[in-house]
């Protein structure tokens, strides 16, 4: 059995799944640049042609998402499993840096004294970062319902991924954020993840400088 199966190197396992992914999405695929790019990233991070269908855009949100990044834009992530899948070498080129503050103590303690969850009180300390933020959630519905109440007493932020996975409030949260009247990309249902989360934001950071993505 091993001998039947050759050695690909990364590079071309990657542009190779990137062919699979637009041979499945078909001659009929809506989907245009730049949201293409990110589309196809999440399939490939999922395995998951349902992407092809559930995620949702606001008017140029990944263009817009683009830019921020190019201007420098932190980002925060509700899991240390986004945070680590985003590319922050990539992102520092552009002179942005991402955060994930669930591990802090004073976030553990914080939430513990208020009654809230920790997620929640990651995206307060987000959006009381200087200068542009994207938010990329992949696992809490509860820091989406957060932002969206940050949202109605002014925030404004870059953009928003809402992506968590689950079955409680996920849903119901998700549609807040479309809602909410900001930039945002959301996986409407009950799928999504960390991530996805990341996949959706390395798509933007991957994006050449005309706005199309490595991967086409």
């Amino acid at each position: 059995m091993l001998e039947t199966i050759a050695y690909i190197r990364p590079e071309e396992i990657e542009r190779r799944s990137m062919e699979i992914i637009r041979e499945g999405l078909g001659d009929g695929c809506p989907w245009r640049e730049p949201e293409l790019s990110v589309v196809m990233r999440c399939i490939h991070t999922s395995a998951d042609f349902d992407y092809g269908q559930n995620l949702y855009f606001s008017p140029g949100a990944v263009q817009k998402g683009i830019e921020a990044l190019r201007r420098g834009a932190s980002v925060v992530t509700d899991t240390q499993m986004a945070y680590a899948g985003v590319n922050k070498q990539r992102l520092a080129q552009y002179g942005g840096q991402a955060f994930c503050f669930m591990g802090d103590e004073d976030v553990r303690l914080e939430a513990a004294r208020r009654g809230i969850t920790r997620a929640a009180v990651c995206m307060e300390r987000g959006a009381a970062l200087a200068g542009e933020v994207i938010f990329a959630v992949g696992n809490a519905p509860t820091a989406l319902i957060c932002l969206r109440e940050l949202i109605g007493q002014g925030l404004r932020p870059a953009l928003v991924i809402g992506v968590p996975v689950g079955f409680v409030n996920v849903e119901e949260a998700k549609e807040l954020i479309i809602g909410a009247g900001v930039p945002c990309i959301v996986a409407r249902g009950r799928k999504g993840g960390s991530s996805v989360a990341a996949a959706v934001l390395n798509a933007m950071l991957y994006a050449k400088e005309e706005g199309k993505d490595v991967a086409e």
